[in-house]
């Protein structure tokens, strides 16, 4: 390959000879624990290809030096992502990999067809629940992993110092097939005992293509819901955290007399939930249902949860009266799969939606139609209840969404820094905050400041945009839910690094 251009040249124009001849692979787009740029302006065919011959040196570097890497490779439904792949194919094949090509496939299946091709790495190339002109790559170089900060890091090195080794050994091969091996995989277990009713919304992305087979078989009636694949997404985009889809799926619940709710990001490795009434369940909240169900089936369970997450995987009565334990870990998909794999967690749950399943459930990836499986054979396990009365049955908590006050990349991890030294400071000095002591601060990610009655708040750096993140919870009350928000706004107005938040605070 060619090393004559510089692989952080943002000068090189689409629609021009250089955009053809040049490699554009913009720096910004390695991100912790994935990668991500907008097509064209950030990203060309050239530059995925250079991607791929980085990602193979890497491979090298990590395996035994005698044989080939073998990778399994797919795409998602968007109008430029088969011809990112194929370069990217054609730099993991010039740097002697292996490939093995699976086609159009969501992220989880790409993660299960390296069990079932018997290959330890993986490159799924997404731009998950983002707008159209997003594009990315998942990456993986042992199951059930995807790489972290360290690997992301060596990689971005790679690509943008041009240290590239071509090598012998490269080949490829198209699989056929492993859509139907996934869903046979997924509903190999005894179908439900109740007919659920359930209603599953895909936007238009690439779940649509699988989730309503998959529930099917497993003996659901299944409403269907934007689930023709369309990359225009004419209606709204694939992400289960989004108002319009979730405001559009609850009404298509109530309209129907649906049990159930389902909706899916743009690659299928997170699930969204709406009960029976129409009301979404945060996926925090959902989590806590399954590790209930989860800890009467199994004993003593190990869970794993996001520092975003509900406060109530260390309080709920029932998980206690189980004898479950909770270990709260950095957020970001990477980082949960990574800890319970570390700790043999039966399960672990972030905030987002990305639900991870040890065995004997499943591999230890995030896969939504794995989690959507669990909410209905739970729904299983409570038959005479409907999911609006399992919900009512958690402790009432107050919980503000995801809030995300802008913060440039290059300031954000100092102010997180400072912040946490402050309340690292008050807590030192015994200080008092909404008049009560702090009881815990959990600084794996951010700052988590957790109050004598439950009530807690978290300042984190994001991991993919230019902002912070804020979230807060309450056991008490609404006020204190405001009133620990309030504290660490006034904390964060302190700095004219942070800007204006992007969502408000509100119940749920």
């Amino acid at each position: 390959m060619a090393q004559n251009t510089a692989a952080n040249d943002t000068t090189v124009r689409v629609n021009t000879e250089d955009f053809e001849r040049e490699i554009l692979i913009t720096p910004n787009g390695f991100r912790e624990y994935d990668a991500r740029w907008l097509y064209p302006e950030q990203l060309n065919l050239r530059g995925a290809q250079s991607l791929g011959m980085g990602l193979g040196t890497l491979l090298h570097e990590l395996g035994d030096g005698k044989t080939s890497p073998a990778i399994v490779v797919g795409h998602d439904y968007r109008s430029y992502s088969a011809a990112i792949k194929l370069a990217l194919v054609t730099g993991l094949m010039a740097s002697g990999c292996r490939v093995k090509d699976i086609g159009l496939a969501l992220s989880p299946v790409a993660y299960f067809a390296q069990f079932e091709l018997d290959c330890p790495a993986v490159a799924m190339v997404t731009a998950s629940h983002n707008d159209n002109g997003w594009t990315g790559v998942k990456m993986g170089a042992a199951r059930p992993l995807t790489f972290g900060p360290e690997l992301m890091e060596k990689l971005k090195n790679i690509v943008q110092q041009r240290q590239f080794k071509e090598r012998t050994g490269g080949s490829y091969t198209y699989v056929d097939g492993i859509k139907e091996r996934y869903i046979t995989d997924l509903a190999r277990a005894k179908p439900l005992k109740r007919r659920l009713k359930v209603v599953v919304a895909c936007g238009n992305g690439t779940a649509g293509a699988y989730a309503p087979q998959v529930l099917e078989e497993i003996g659901c009636e299944v409403i269907p819901m934007d689930c023709t694949l369309d990359y225009t997404f004419p209606r709204y985009n694939p992400n289960p955290e989004d108002l319009e889809m979730l405001c559009s799926l609850s009404t298509r619940v109530r309209e129907t007399g649906a049990d159930i709710g389902f909706a899916f990001d743009g690659d299928g490795d997170r699930c969204g939930v709406v009960d029976n009434t129409g009301e979404e369940i945060f996926a925090d909240k959902v989590g806590v249902l399954l590790a209930r169900d989860l800890a009467a089936l199994y004993k003593n369970p190990l869970f794993v949860a996001d520092v975003k997450s509900t406060g109530l995987y260390n309080n709920d009565p029932v998980l206690k009266e189980r004898g479950a334990t909770v270990d709260y870990w950095k957020t970001g998909h990477s980082y949960i799969k990574s800890r319970v794999h570390a700790l043999e967690a039966i399960a672990g749950f972030e905030k987002s939606g990305h639900f991870f399943f040890n065995e004997p459930i499943g591999r230890g990836y995030d896969d939504g139609l794995l989690s959507a499986i669990m909410v209905c054979r739970m729904m299983d396990h409570h038959a005479g209840k409907t999911l609006a009365q399992l919900r009512e049955e958690l402790p009432l908590t107050w919980n503000s969404p995801t809030m995300s006050p802008f913060c440039a990349d290059d300031k954000k991890y100092a102010v997180v820094d400072t912040v946490t030294r402050y309340y690292q400071a008050k807590k030192s000095k015994g200080e008092h905050i909404l008049g009560q002591k702090i009881e815990h601060l959990n600084t794996i990610n951010g700052v988590r400041i957790t109050l004598a009655d439950g009530t807690w708040g978290l300042v984190r750096a994001s991991s993919n945009q230019p902002s912070l993140v804020v979230v807060v919870e309450s056991p008490s009350s609404r006020e204190k839910m405001h009133a620990m928000f309030a504290e660490i706004d006034m904390v964060l107005s302190s700095f004219a690094e942070v800007g204006s938040y992007d969502q408000k605070l509100k119940a749920a």
